[in-house]
Formats: C-alpha cells, sequence, structure tokens
C-alpha cells in the first residue's frame, strides 16, 4: 500500500529520560485513534519519530490529527529515499515543487545533517548541490541563510530524508500521561479554555455541564455540546455529563438569601462534580475561574467552594486577564460558538447584589441547612452521556 510520511518533532517528551518510551507511546495511542480507519505506522529513530500514512487519508484529516495532538511541537511532510547524490536530488526537485514549499516563499536555505558519517559528501557540500539545483529549477527563489522564508531540511540516517519548515504542533503532554479529572463545562468562553490547558498538560478529562431546564433552553445545552466537539480532538475525546439542575436551583432560591445564591449554586456545581468525579475514578476537578473576576471567584468565596469538594481543584486560568482567555478561546477555535446568546443557568439565576466576600464557616452552616444532599444525589440518577 502506497504510504506518505511525515516527519513528528517532540518537545517535552525528549527530557523524559527512562520514562519517554511512556510518552511516546501514549501520544501513538492518541494520533493513531484521530487517523482511523486509515492504515499508519510509527517509526521511532533517535531524535525523531516518523509516521507513514496510508496516501488515501486526506490530507486536512492528517494536519488536523498533528496539530490537535500535544506532545508534538512541529511536524511535516517528509520523503524517505535511498542515500545517494542523485535520489537526493530527484527527491528534493519533487519536494519544492510542491505548494507546501512554494506557498509564500521568496526566499529559502539548505540545510544538511550528515548522521552518517559514511556518506561521501560532507553536510555543506550537500546543501551547496541541492541550494544550486534549486534555483535552476525555480528561478524566482533566492537564498537567505539567515532568515528565509522556508528552509529544506536534509537528513542523512539509514535513508535520505527530506521535509521543509516544519507545522507548530500545540507542544506540552500527550492527553492521558497524568491522569484523570473531571472539567465543570459551562457554555461561556472560560472553561474551555481551562479544558485546553489541562490537556495540554496531559491530563485526561471528563465534562459536567448543569443544566436547568426550562430556565435554560435546550439550545444552552446543544451550545455546550457543540464546545465540546470542538475541545474533543484536544481531549482525545470528551464524555460529557449533563446533570438536571433545576430542583437544586429552585431549592436554593427557596431556601437561602438572594445574596447568597449564586455561591450556594457554585457549591452544589462543586459538590456534584465531586461526586460525579470520585464515581468516575478522577483525581482532580478542573474549572475556568479567574481570581476576582466576578463575584463568586474572589479568594473568599473560592476558599468556599473549595470546601465543598475532597478532590484537588485545578484552576489553570487563574492568573490570566479576559483578554488573554479571549487570545486563546480564538487559537482553538471556542470563541464564537462560547459568545452564542443562550444563556445558562448561572447567568438566569444571579442575584442583583451577590454576596462577594463570604464568611466561609457561616456559609457552610447555611449550605447543611439547605438540606440538599437528596437532590444532588436524585441529579446523578439522571445524567444523560454524550460521547464526543
Amino acid at each position: 500500500m502506497d504510504m506518505a510520511l511525515y516527519l513528528v518533532r517532540l518537545g517535552e517528551i525528549a527530557l523524559k529520560g527512562q520514562n519517554r518510551i511512556y510518552f511516546e507511546r501514549k501520544l501513538k495511542e492518541n494520533i493513531k485513534h484521530k487517523l482511523r480507519p486509515y492504515r499508519n505506522r510509527f517509526l521511532r529513530q533517535r531524535g525523531r519519530v516518523f509516521i507513514e500514512i496510508d496516501r488515501e487519508a486526506p490530507e486536512e484529516l492528517i494536519v488536523n490529527a498533528l496539530a490537535t495532538s500535544f506532545g508534538v511541537v512541529g511536524f511535516s511532510k517528509a520523503l524517505r529515499c535511498a542515500k545517494d547524490m542523485e535520489a537526493i536530488s530527484n527527491a528534493t526537485a519533487q519536494l519544492t515543487s510542491e505548494p507546501q514549499f512554494l506557498t509564500g516563499t521568496k526566499t529559502f536555505k539548505v540545510e544538511t545533517v550528515r548522521s552518517d558519517k559514511t556518506f561521501p559528501l560532507e553536510s555543506y557540500d550537500i546543501s551547496g548541490q541541492l541550494g544550486y539545483e534549486i534555483l535552476q529549477t525555480q528561478s524566482h527563489l533566492k537564498v537567505d541563510v539567515h532568515q528565509p522564508d522556508k528552509i529544506l531540511y536534509v537528513e542523512i540516517r539509514d535513508h535520505a530524508y527530506l521535509y521543509c519548515s516544519p507545522e507548530k504542533g500545540p507542544g506540552g503532554l500527550p492527553v492521558g500521561t497524568a491522569g484523570r479529572g473531571m472539567l465543570m463545562l459551562s457554555g461561556g468562553i472560560d472553561s474551555p479554555v481551562a479544558a485546553y490547558y489541562m490537556a495540554k498538560r496531559g491530563l485526561k478529562q471528563e465534562a459536567v455541564y448543569f443544566h436547568a431546564y426550562p430556565y435554560t433552553s435546550d439550545e444552552a445545552k446543544e451550545k455546550v455540546l457543540s464546545l465540546a466537539r470542538i475541545l474533543s480532538p484536544y481531549c482525545s475525546g470528551l464524555l460529557v455529563h449533563v446533570v438536571p439542575f433545576t430542583d437544586i436551583q429552585l431549592h436554593i432560591n427557596k431556601m437561602s438569601h438572594e445574596k447568597e445564591h449564586t455561591l450556594l449554586m457554585r457549591a452544589c456545581m462543586m459538590r456534584l462534580a465531586n461526586m460525579l468525579a470520585i464515581k468516575r475514578d478522577c483525581l482532580a476537578i478542573v474549572t475556568g475561574e479567574s481570581l476576582s473576576q466576578v463575584a463568586s471567584q474572589t479568594l473568599e468565596s473560592l476558599a468556599f467552594t473549595n470546601s465543598m469538594s475532597d478532590l484537588p481543584v485545578f484552576r489553570p486560568l487563574i492568573g490570566m486577564d479576559k483578554g488573554e482567555i479571549i487570545k486563546v478561546s480564538n487559537q482553538i477555535g471556542t470563541y464564537e460558538t462560547s459568545i452564542l446568546p443562550y444563556d445558562d443557568c448561572c447567568t438566569l439565576f444571579s442575584p442583583k447584589h451577590p454576596l462577594v466576600r463570604p464568611d466561609t464557616a457561616a456559609l457552610q452552616t447555611n449550605y447543611a441547612q439547605m438540606n440538599i444532599e437528596s437532590l444532588l444525589e436524585k441529579a446523578l440518577t439522571q445524567v444523560e452521556l454524550f460521547a464526543l
């Protein structure tokens, strides 16, 4: 079967010493899952990972799979040929005539690494000869050895490998190498970005969304599921638990002071996320909270909601401002969906003057007096599951 070849550059994985094989294996699993059902094979060489992929696989699918796989810092379509100058010259002519090399290119250089020291020409001579041949066939190009638009890389190993300036990967560590966490996913801008950052550190996540129908519409739920679909490639799949929250919300409104509604609602959400996380063998909870962004995210408020979880709570956005979060949201493609005008229960039931700096002990007492645990347990028996 005819196979295309891609070079994959690794970043932090390369620093893992004796554990490196574990991280590479997980990266391999994640990429192979995205490339199904097309045949593919991983080839590991010193300092390099190559992937052979069935040429019938759409290039867009391949690029998307590599561009959303944490652990990859760069990737390039490559050619492999025999270790002789005629074959290398032919491969150079083929690679430098493709749009991948020519698009937006006015200047170039050739960079050669001769790992096989038995090859008769030295690196400088190989680069010079190939550069001359490119100038003969692509007369509009010029050589710039300092800041070229494109670089043709040549590596002399067991074979000769040729590839262009790599496309950027997301970096980080492969999803699944750092345990499992439960993401509190809403329809807003922040929580999808939090999911992205924790996936980048290798955390495998499931998501929980709290749906207060009919006060929040089915469009609001679909909005969250759409966000989950966008996040799914980065997270190597995402299982979403939709928890019915209406009865809980109404009970809070009935049994507590208006100014406490938001924090008690957050407390119930944290408690449910904690219960669900333990049930699903997760070791942490992930939220999109940023310090002092809203009333429920002051230090005192966060201390209270933290008290509702037996598990550590990860807040990767805690020190970021809204502009920084929006920038990442645009980069990963969630922003336009996040700003769709379908409010969730957090927005619809917010008091006009929420409590900003609560006393944790006093609010814990008020939470206990609501006698809401049976409603939380009931909600967890009515969860809808969506595998995305």
